[in-house]
């Protein structure tokens, strides 16, 4: 059922403010709740991790916050059994990669988590999709999902974090983070790559364009708490091309409408950056990914070249990706699986647009490999991009889309949320 878990004006005033000016602690050898409102707290969407020696099974746990960044440190593993855990939150952001502990070892990690509701001010409020009034990403609380073959958690700390840079994210499905499995996008791949050294805030959306972006008061709410230190990027152009009303087009709306990012996020003082938008995987004969996005791309670099915005060329990293892959072997990095793979599936799901956990982790490494050559860029702003470069996760391996990860060794545990819905766009 369709629900927006949306703060009450009681809780607003109150509890949440008091949650705002505090750590809070959880300790979970001890017993803890399930979630409600009156305790704000607790095990959530009905699940809960096991107890004495069963095996250890994957769970949520959400706490009732206000808006804003979150500093969450974690300690994993378990005092009687092995464990292997992986962290996301919200929606389905990846922090922390499957960690295996052996019986009686920990290992505590931090990261920094963005919470956010639809609201804006007293007047206005982001206009969500009905699809979106039950995603994670837009409740009053801030939840995290413990997964894994062998998920353990002895303790979690939260605390407010307001000192910490903010990366914005603007798209569409190719971006947004995907509420449920199969489906996933590189923005939720992204914040595995910053760890706790800065907060990523994803408002891509399914479906959208440029003008819809605009229009549904999205960007309206990024600027509502944008600061100088922050970063926002942008990529459009899929849904953009199928607009045909007067105006639209790549040289006219289009390039209008990104010129009113950057005119918007340059008054807050933040620095933008653009991203071109990912391949379709459309082959010819020869095994070359044919070009179905029209002039979108090359406006897009128009505009950044003129107004001097950086920008990383995922449309030309993700046509070597597919590439790479080759024909058949491109398809497990999109939503391709036969019928029955997930319950309620009863016809196959065959997806050349939107990325599979596996091809978002790989774009999400081609978004990585940009933000690390901003220093080569001729943009005049891409030195500003240089606290954004030293937020990096040091350990990034070595990649190159050209030889992209085997699918079949990269383990990225599937979450319970299953949604076979193909998402808005294409």
């Amino acid at each position: 059922m369709l629900h927006l878990r949306i703060c009450s004006a009681l809780w607003s005033l109150t509890f949440p403010l008091l949650l705002a000016a505090q750590l809070r602690s959880f300790d979970f050898t001890a017993p803890q709740p399930d979630y409600s409102d009156v305790t704000g707290y607790g095990y959530d969407l009905g699940t809960r991790p096991a107890t004495a020696k069963a095996p250890l099974q994957p769970f949520y746990f959400s706490l009732r916050v206000p808006d804003g960044n979150y500093r969450v440190t974690v300690t994993l593993g378990h005092r009687r059994q092995a464990a292997s855990t992986a962290v996301r939150a919200e929606s389905r952001r990846l922090f922390i990669e499957e960690t295996a502990t052996r019986k009686g070892e920990f290992r505590t990690v931090s990261f920094l988590v963005n919470k956010r509701s639809p609201r804006i001010d007293d007047n206005l409020s982001v206009s969500l999709k009905p699809r979106e009034l039950s995603y994670l990403n837009w409740d009053d609380r801030l939840t995290l999902e413990f997964a894994g073959q062998a998920p353990a958690v002895s303790k979690i700390t939260i605390e407010p974090d307001t000192t910490a840079a903010t990366l914005y994210l603007i798209g569409n499905s190719t971006v947004v983070d995907q509420e449920s499995e199969p489906y996933a996008s590189w923005g939720q791949m992204i914040p595995r790559w910053f760890g706790d050294r800065l907060a990523v805030s994803n408002h891509a959306e399914s479906g959208l364009a440029c003008s819809s972006f605009l229009g549904q008061h999205r960007l309206d709410k990024i600027l509502s708490t944008l600061r100088p230190q922050d970063y926002v990027f942008v990529e459009f152009g899929h849904n953009d091309q199928k607009e045909h009303g007067v105006g639209d087009g790549a040289w006219y709306n289009f390039s209008h409408n990104l010129k009113i990012f950057i005119d918007r996020v340059r008054a807050k003082g933040a620095q933008i950056l653009f991203v071109t938008p990912t391949q379709r995987r459309n082959f010819d004969d020869q095994g070359h990914i044919k070009e179905t996005h029209g002039d979108y791309p090359d406006a897009m670099r128009a505009v950044a070249a003129r107004e001097q915005v950086p920008l990383i060329e995922l449309h030309d990293m993700t046509r070597t990706f597919f590439e790479a892959l080759g024909v058949e072997g491109s398809k497990r990095a999109l939503v391709h699986y036969p019928a029955g793979t997930y319950p309620h599936q009863d016809k196959p799901l065959a997806d050349n647009t939107h990325f599979n956990p596996y091809g978002a982790y790989e774009v999400a490494k081609m978004i990585v490999l940009g933000i690390r050559a901003l220093d080569t860029a001729p943009s005049a702003s891409a030195a500003h991009f240089l606290p954004l470069q030293q937020a990096l996760e040091p350990s990034f391996p070595p990649f190159d889309p050209a030889t992209p990860d085997d699918p079949a060794t990269l383990r990225l545990p599937a979450a319970s949320r299953v949604d076979t819905t193909k998402p808005d766009g294409n």
